[in-house]
């Protein structure tokens, strides 16, 4: 099944299907891209994925040059931005070029913002490999790096000419990793599409998975059971497709895609302060998620058995909930004051008034905040 994103600047189909990337070659030509190709890709990724592709693509007639990226969101910075810059630049990249992106959403901002910037603006064609750049950061157009004082504070937007996700790299990703990306799948079950998250419920019992000591939740992806591997792919593509949806109707975030980043205003924050522990993205949003829950509950948007089902099926997929031990609360409200969505000085949260239902409050006291991170 093909997804089209249609924006004011551009539009353009997301796939998502096992084996996908075989068919890239000629998805290309589809799109009339046959200047140079320029593959950045994660180092993790070079042997695996970017060497045969890069092949194929040559194999097709393609002139294919490739730059690795070190794995980590360290590499979403000026230096490795500018390491882009003087590979493209001094390679003699022309403006009919384009920039593949192969990995997770590290490669996909930050190659994305290298095609956005370059010569004013190349083609930049997104593969994501990993279930957050699948089901998020690779549809919409969002490209960018980080900066000392805040996550994704530079950057611009650059909608994709072409969106491929295969679902079969998933099988490589490591099982910390899948489940980091659960909390995406799970948060567009949550703002939009009730029958999604009963869905992800409904898998999470029939493959009794659980969040107690006894059992591992969410071991990972098995290629081997065709049939838990199909039922995932139906669910990836129905949150890449609502992801879809709201790009198209807003895709420079004047409205309603301000509710993708439910969870994200504390999660960047606790991301940036937690760096003792670790932890990857999709953990610290499922974080910012439970908090956010138990500020809207606070709040009378929602009832308490909301935040429960919640917790309960991020415990499923193996995401933790709790603020980790000694968070500096003071510097986590700071840092969030600091995030994209502040208007007028004032947060703009994203809160839970049903399953499938958010709505977006700027009067949100500072002592329900504080309340919400403790344990």
């Amino acid at each position: 099944m093909t997804l089209t994103v249609t924006t004011s600047s551009a539009t353009y189909q997301a796939v998502v299907e096992a084996g996908a990337l075989s068919s890239l070659p000629a998805r290309l030509d589809g799109l009339g891209l046959r200047g140079a190709l320029w593959l950045v890709n994660d180092a993790a990724l070079a042997d695996s994925y970017a060497a045969p592709l890069a092949q194929a693509l040559r194999e097709a007639g393609h002139v294919v040059h490739s730059f690795s990226v070190p794995s980590g969101e360290a590499s979403k910075s000026q230096a490795q931005l500018w390491q882009l810059y003087d590979w493209l630049l001094g390679g003699g990249v022309e403006r009919r070029d384009a920039v593949l992106a192969l990995g997770g959403g590290v490669v996909g901002d930050l190659a994305g913002f290298a095609a956005a910037s370059t010569l004013r603006g190349l083609a930049i064609v997104q593969l994501p490999t990993t279930l957050l750049a699948m089901v998020d950061s690779a549809v919409g157009g969002k490209t960018g790096i980080n900066h000392p004082l805040g996550k994704n504070l530079i950057g611009a937007f650059h909608q994709p000419r072409f969106v491929l996700a295969d679902t079969d790299t998933l099988a490589t990703l490591p099982p910390r990793e899948l489940r980091a990306g659960m909390a995406e799948v799970i948060k567009h079950g949550v703002i939009r599409d009730r029958g999604l998250f009963e869905e992800l419920e409904m898998l999470a019992t029939v493959r009794h998975w659980g969040s107690n000591a006894s059992t591992v939740a969410f071991p990972g992806w098995d290629a081997a059971d065709a049939e838990l591997t199909t039922r995932l792919t139906a669910i990836i593509r129905r949150a890449v497709a609502v992801k879809v949806e709201v790009v198209s109707r807003d895709e420079f975030e004047q409205g309603e895609r301000i509710t993708l980043n439910y969870g994200h205003t504390l999660g960047h924050a606790i991301e940036k302060l937690a760096s003792g522990w670790s932890l990857l993205h999709g953990e610290a949003v499922a974080i910012g998620m439970h908090a956010a829950a138990r500020i809207a509950a606070s709040m009378g948007l929602c009832d308490e058995a909301l935040v429960e089902r919640q917790r309960r099926l991020l415990g499923s997929y193996g995401l933790a909930v709790a603020v980790p031990a000694g968070l500096d609360v003071e510097a986590a409200l700071a840092t969030a004051m600091r995030d994209k969505k502040v208007q007028a000085k004032r947060i703009r949260w994203v809160l839970p008034t049903a399953i499938g239902s958010v709505a977006v409050r700027d009067d949100v006291p500072e002592a329900l905040v504080r309340r919400a991170l403790q344990p």
